[in-house]
C-alpha cells in the first residue's frame, strides 16, 4: 500500500496553522471540503505536475479548482511562511541544525538592485556624435506623394 501524501506527523504541524472556516448562516450548498483532503490534493498536483483540472475525483480531494482556491487562500493568509518557520524550528529542535554552517542564497533574500557605484564611470567617446541615419536623409529629396498639395484653406485647418 502506498504511503499517504500527508502523513499524521505533518498534519499535526499544519493543522494549527490553517485558518478557521467561517460559518455562513443561511447559505446552502455543499459542505466545504476538509482541509486535510485539500492539502492532499495540493501536494498531489505539485508533486505530479498535472494540471489542476485533471485532479482525480477518486482521491476524495474535491475538484482541482477547490484545491487551487484553497492554496491561493492559504498563500494570502501566510500559511506557507508560518509552516516553513514551524518546520525549521521543529527540525532544529529535534535534529539540531548547525546554523553556523548554513548558506543563504538569492532565493531566500531579496537582492538589492541599483546600488551606488564606487565611482562615476568616465566617458569613452565624445559627448555628441552625428546621427548616421538622419544626416543622410537631410539631403535626400522628399518622396513624391499622391495626395494633392495643401491649399490655402487646408493650411488654416491644421
Amino acid at each position: 500500500m502506498a504511503r499517504p501524501l500527508v502523513p499524521d506527523e505533518l498534519w499535526e504541524v499544519v493543522q494549527p496553522l490553517l485558518p478557521r472556516h467561517r460559518a455562513r448562516p443561511g447559505k446552502r450548498g455543499r459542505p466545504p471540503v476538509g482541509d486535510r483532503a485539500c492539502l492532499t490534493g495540493i501536494v498531489f498536483v505539485l508533486r505530479s505536475g498535472i494540471p489542476w483540472e485533471m485532479l482525480p475525483q477518486e482521491m476524495g480531494c474535491g475538484s482541482g479548482m477547490t484545491c487551487w482556491r484553497r492554496l491561493r487562500y492559504w498563500q494570502r493568509r501566510g500559511v506557507w511562511k508560518k509552516l516553513l518557520h514551524a518546520l525549521l524550528q521543529r527540525v532544529g529542535q529535534e535534529e539540531g541544525i548547525d546554523w553556523e554552517h548554513c548558506c543563504v542564497d538569492s532565493q531566500s533574500f531579496r537582492a538589492v538592485f541599483g546600488g551606488s557605484s564606487p565611482a562615476k564611470t568616465p566617458r569613452i567617446g565624445p559627448k555628441r556624435a552625428p546621427n548616421g541615419t538622419c544626416s543622410s536623409m537631410a539631403r535626400a529629396p522628399r518622396w513624391p506623394c499622391a495626395s494633392p498639395p495643401p491649399t490655402a484653406t487646408s493650411r488654416w485647418r491644421r
